[in-house]
């Protein structure tokens, strides 16, 4: 799977653009691969242009977890309610004031923010997909969130409840900070 990490960087070189990534991938650790490179305008900024992203947080929901992937999911081996997640992810969708979903190092002026899709996704061999998309993420957000419906999950908080703990916009009523094993940025959208 490929996953949607996008840099800019302002260069003299002669370069033909179509050599950047060999060019790149041949002076960087192999644990990183540039697949591509393209032209943009001067103004354009990898960060600041996005328009949508989409974050997945991935859950090894069986007994024993995965020593394989154990640096790229987060293991819970309590049975999750994934009917009461699905439920429960829906409230998040809109927008919001995400305070309460925020850590205290976040420097955002505003923690307001749009959710235009959230999802609970059961894949094989107990895996959870919760996935993200909005207009912007507040530092530890999409963590934030994702424990708030492992409690859901758990049982520790009805679906419900979500739509108090948006309003609250106290992060003490939230989930725990989950784990950065498991975040990926999946896809970033600039129109």
């Amino acid at each position: 799977m490929q996953y949607g990490q996008v840099a800019n960087f302002k260069t003299n070189s002669n370069l033909p653009i179509e050599k950047f990534p060999i060019a790149i991938n041949s002076n960087i650790k192999s644990s990183i691969r540039i697949k591509s490179a393209e032209e943009v305008d001067e103004n354009f900024h990898s960060r600041l242009s996005c328009k949508k992203k989409t974050y997945r947080y991935v859950i090894n929901n069986s007994k024993y977890g995965s020593s394989i992937y154990r640096n790229l999911e987060t293991h819970i081996p309590q049975k999750l309610d994934i009917e009461k997640m699905k439920e429960a992810v829906k409230y998040f969708e809109g927008e919001h004031d995400f305070k309460a979903f925020k850590s205290s190092g976040t420097s955002s002026k505003s923690s307001v923010r749009t959710i235009y899709k959230a999802e609970i996704i059961e894949k094989e061999n107990e895996r959870i997909w919760i996935e993200l998309t909005g207009n912007g993420f507040l530092y530890n957000m999409v963590r934030i969130i994702s424990g708030t419906l492992v409690d859901v999950g758990l049982g520790k908080i009805e679906p419900e409840e979500i739509n108090d703990i948006i309003n609250s916009k106290n992060r003490q009523y939230a989930g725990k900070t989950l784990a950065p094993q498991g975040l990926f940025l999946v896809k970033v959208e600039y129109d």
